[in-house]
């Protein structure tokens, strides 16, 4: 594997008169690896898959977030669907009964829309005050989760593309090579961001989530600014919202059992266990034991701490 040094991560690196020729040009310059079967390539520290590195340089050029929008980032794979469908369920609870909500006939990443995947897949800089999503929602609710490390394309990305065994993939993943990984880089860096500015910055565990959905779902309500009334909660109107949606009432929905996002990921694959602790039943004990060292090591002073 060749080790190539990154360049000024800087969003100007793509000219505006030969995206095409620059954007191959700057990939040559970049370390590049195959992760079960997805190309990455290592920008900025981060490990991008290949097929968004084009729609994430054009966000990162080209997106200016306004005080209203509310942007959901997570890591792959740590309860992404859950906190879309959450999220639009609670901000846009009085223009949508829960019998009529649009989660009912559409995904989560359709209400949601992921930047790389559906905002800047098209163009490189849409118009985002007629993007289709405000035809669903008054709200500006957008994501930067994108694939997650194991999901298989339906397009052909590599000719080589092979299957990790899951110890080849875990030794990788402690080497902060995955998609969009390192994982402690991420995590930190948001984790930080909230320590900074609480008003802007809100930190979710998945683990809190399903160990307390009534008082994750008030916490997410008060901080995007749309608390619950009295009256709401007395209602149910929290329960409703949670009920609706639970893993088990979105996986069961026609809508997300067919169907998929730009041909790279079906509805389907978005829906797993979702159940705390099941890594038991995949990793040995020699695994856990390193990968508690290790995030014992690379999370060491800054305060946080999660659950084993």
């Amino acid at each position: 594997m060749e080790k190539k040094e990154d360049p000024k991560c800087s969003s100007a690196e793509v000219d505006d008169k030969s995206p095409k020729d620059e954007l191959q040009e700057l990939l040559q310059t970049l370390e590049q690896v195959t992760w079960d079967g997805l190309p990455l390539v290592k920008y900025c520290g981060c490990w991008v898959p290949v097929i968004t590195f084009r729609t994430i340089l054009a966000a990162q050029k080209h997106f200016k977030a306004k005080d209203t929008d509310i942007i959901l980032s997570t890591m792959p794979k740590s309860g992404t669907t859950w906190l879309k469908a959450l999220t639009f369920s609670i901000a846009n609870r009085n223009a949508f009964p829960i019998d009529q909500s649009p989660l009912l006939t559409s995904t989560p990443h359709m209400l949601v829309p992921f930047l790389d995947l559906n905002v800047y897949w098209e163009q490189d800089n849409p118009d985002l005050e007629t993007f289709p999503i405000q035809e669903f929602s008054p709200r500006t609710c957008i994501s930067t989760c994108f694939l997650f490390p194991s999901m298989k394309p339906t397009v052909e990305l590599s000719t080589s593309a092979e299957t990790l065994w899951i110890n080849e993939a875990f030794y990788m993943y402690c080497q902060g090579i995955n998609a969009y990984g390192p994982f402690w880089d991420d995590i930190l860096g948001y984790w930080n961001a909230h320590l900074e500015n609480p008003e802007k910055v809100l930190f979710l565990k998945y683990e809190d989530l399903k160990e307390d959905i009534t008082s994750q779902v008030k916490k997410i309500a008060e901080f995007i600014g749309f608390p619950f009334s009295v009256e709401e909660e007395e209602q149910g109107l929290i329960d409703q919202i949670s009920r609706l949606c639970s893993f088990e009432s979105l996986s069961n929905l026609t809508v997300n059992k067919r169907g998929d996002i730009n041909g790279i990921a079906k509805n389907s694959s978005f829906f797993r266990k979702g159940q705390v602790g099941d890594w038991t039943n995949y990793l040995t004990p020699a695994m856990a034991d390193r990968m508690k060292k290790l995030i014992d090591t690379k999370f060491e002073g800054s305060g946080l701490m999660f659950k084993t």
